[in-house]
């Protein structure tokens, strides 16, 4: 069947319209999920880093999650560098340069690990530094996003949003399994060293950027601009000052920050277990796998059903399942004759996609809580206070574990924590009626609008490999 050169041109705009969702693939879409893509791949060290920390560096589990909670820090302060960058701009630019030093930085902080860092201090700078890399970046590229989102039409509403978290979740999907993979060929050092040369390509995707420089008109209005941020912080306070916006985000941030033991059941699956970086490879592949089947039993299910109940059955789901835990701690598992590394596996795949679905009514109670005239300043802040949380969970988590005496070759109370933990998960359910009692179906344009890459930090180098909260 012949096709004439109109009907061709229909064809690939057709294609170009399936690829891109309705958006030109010029050159600065391309940087923008370049950027968004390399925030995934970054996860080739999630592995890479807690090996280095446990075998390099010989620290304890305490320590480790002491010193895994610092890559979350610099995302607490992430609507400063939204401030910087929309403030000061760098020889009249305001997303470019810090896209190009943020690539420069994520780079160094690599090979820092890969090469000078053999003291915990040094790891836990350069760790932090890694951490504050990505957050920079995300800030800038989420800028560029809102941007271009605004010339969206209402049929493509959040189409670009969707893209850039794919372009994420693509580069994760790639990593999840050759993280452990290549752990299994090479040394931690020389992971951590191929992992370095990821964040330079966002420093070249900087010059794709279409962005012209500031002219001096432009920053005769830094007065101007100045009175709106001190406008914006009135309407944040204000905001915070009533009830139905402090108290669902208390609640939240109490969800978030209960104890976890993601770092000293690493220690207990490699060194009681045994288990190898390349079934821990395997075990990441699944969990991502599983992550993005959450989200779609979410949106396919579970997006009309009001956020009370959505929090507290997810909540008791989670927790009791958590306990199954339990069983490979105990070894009980082998008693009913469950191979260790199958028993890791299944029950890594209920526990994310649980989680996944316990997560993602966060987002859209994120987007409900933001007042009108200040959406993405408040939306950032909500973020910042939530990946507080993080740290608090990291933080407390470690000071359990050292509580109990656990240590890289005790695990005699590993049991106890399990339990401690997922027992906490439990806390915020006498605080449900902080949360507003209505469905999330009337949210639903105003979810896909969320960039989700927002909510925690892409090098989720804390995240264990086996579940056990």
């Amino acid at each position: 069947m012949l096709i004439d050169s109109s009907g061709l041109s229909k064809v690939k705009d057709s294609i170009k319209t399936k690829i891109f969702l309705g958006h030109e693939p010029n050159a600065e879409l391309i940087a923008i999920l370049s950027v968004y893509f390399v925030q995934g791949i970054l996860g080739l060290a999630r592995l890479a880093v807690s090996f280095f920390l446990k075998d390099e560096l010989h620290l304890s589990p305490t320590q480790v999650a002491a010193l895994l909670g610092l890559v979350i820090l610099p995302w607490v302060i992430k609507p400063v560098y939204g401030f910087i960058s929309d403030g000061v701009p760098i020889f009249g630019y305001r997303r470019r340069p810090y896209l190009v030093i943020s690539g420069i930085l994520g780079t160094i902080a690599w090979s820092s690990l890969a090469t000078i860092v053999h003291s915990s201090w040094g790891a836990g700078v350069a760790i932090a530094l890694s951490g504050f890399s990505v957050a920079v970046s995300d800030v800038i590229v989420d800028s560029l996003v809102v941007e271009r989102a605004r010339d969206e039409s209402q049929a493509d509403a959040g189409s670009l949003q969707s893209l850039c978290w794919g372009a994420s979740a693509v580069g994760g999907l790639i990593t999840a399994y050759f993280g452990g993979l290549l752990l299994e060929h090479f040394t931690t050092r020389t992971v951590l060293l191929i992992t370095a040369s990821f964040p330079l390509l966002v420093s070249a995707a900087a010059w794709l950027i279409a962005e012209s420089p500031i002219n001096r008109d432009s920053q005769d209005t830094n007065h101007d601009r100045l009175s709106t941020i001190k406008h914006q912080v009135g309407q944040l306070r204000q905001a915070f000052t009533q009830k139905s916006i402090w108290l669902p985000t208390a609640f939240i941030f109490i969800w978030q920050a209960t104890p976890q033991s993601e770092s000293p059941f690493f220690f207990f699956i490699t060194n009681e277990l045994h288990f190898q970086p390349e079934f821990l490879g395997r075990v990441n592949l699944v969990t991502s796998i599983a992550s993005i089947f959450g989200v779609w039993i979410f949106q396919r299910f579970l997006k009309s059903v009001p956020f009370r109940a959505i929090f507290g059955w997810s909540t008791v789901l989670s927790a009791t399942l958590g306990m199954t835990s339990l069983l490979l701690v105990t070894h009980a598992n082998r008693a009913l004759g469950i191979d260790d590394q199958w028993f890791s596996l299944g029950d890594s795949l209920i526990l994310t996609v649980m989680g996944k679905i316990a997560f993602m009514p966060v987002l859209v109670l994120a987007v409900k809580l933001c007042p009108p005239g200040v959406e993405a300043t408040f939306f950032a802040f909500l973020m910042s206070i939530f990946n507080l949380a993080g740290i608090v969970s990291h933080q407390s988590g470690a000071v359990i574990t050292y509580w109990l005496g656990i240590t890289e070759n005790n695990f005699d109370l590993l049991w106890l924590l399990v339990t401690i933990n997922n027992l906490t998960t439990l806390l915020p359910l006498p605080f449900l009626h902080w949360l507003p009692d209505s469905e999330t179906s009337a949210l639903v344009q105003n979810e896909e609008q969320i960039l989700l890459p927002d909510l925690i930090p892409e090098i989720d180098t804390s995240r264990p490999q086996v579940s056990s909260n």
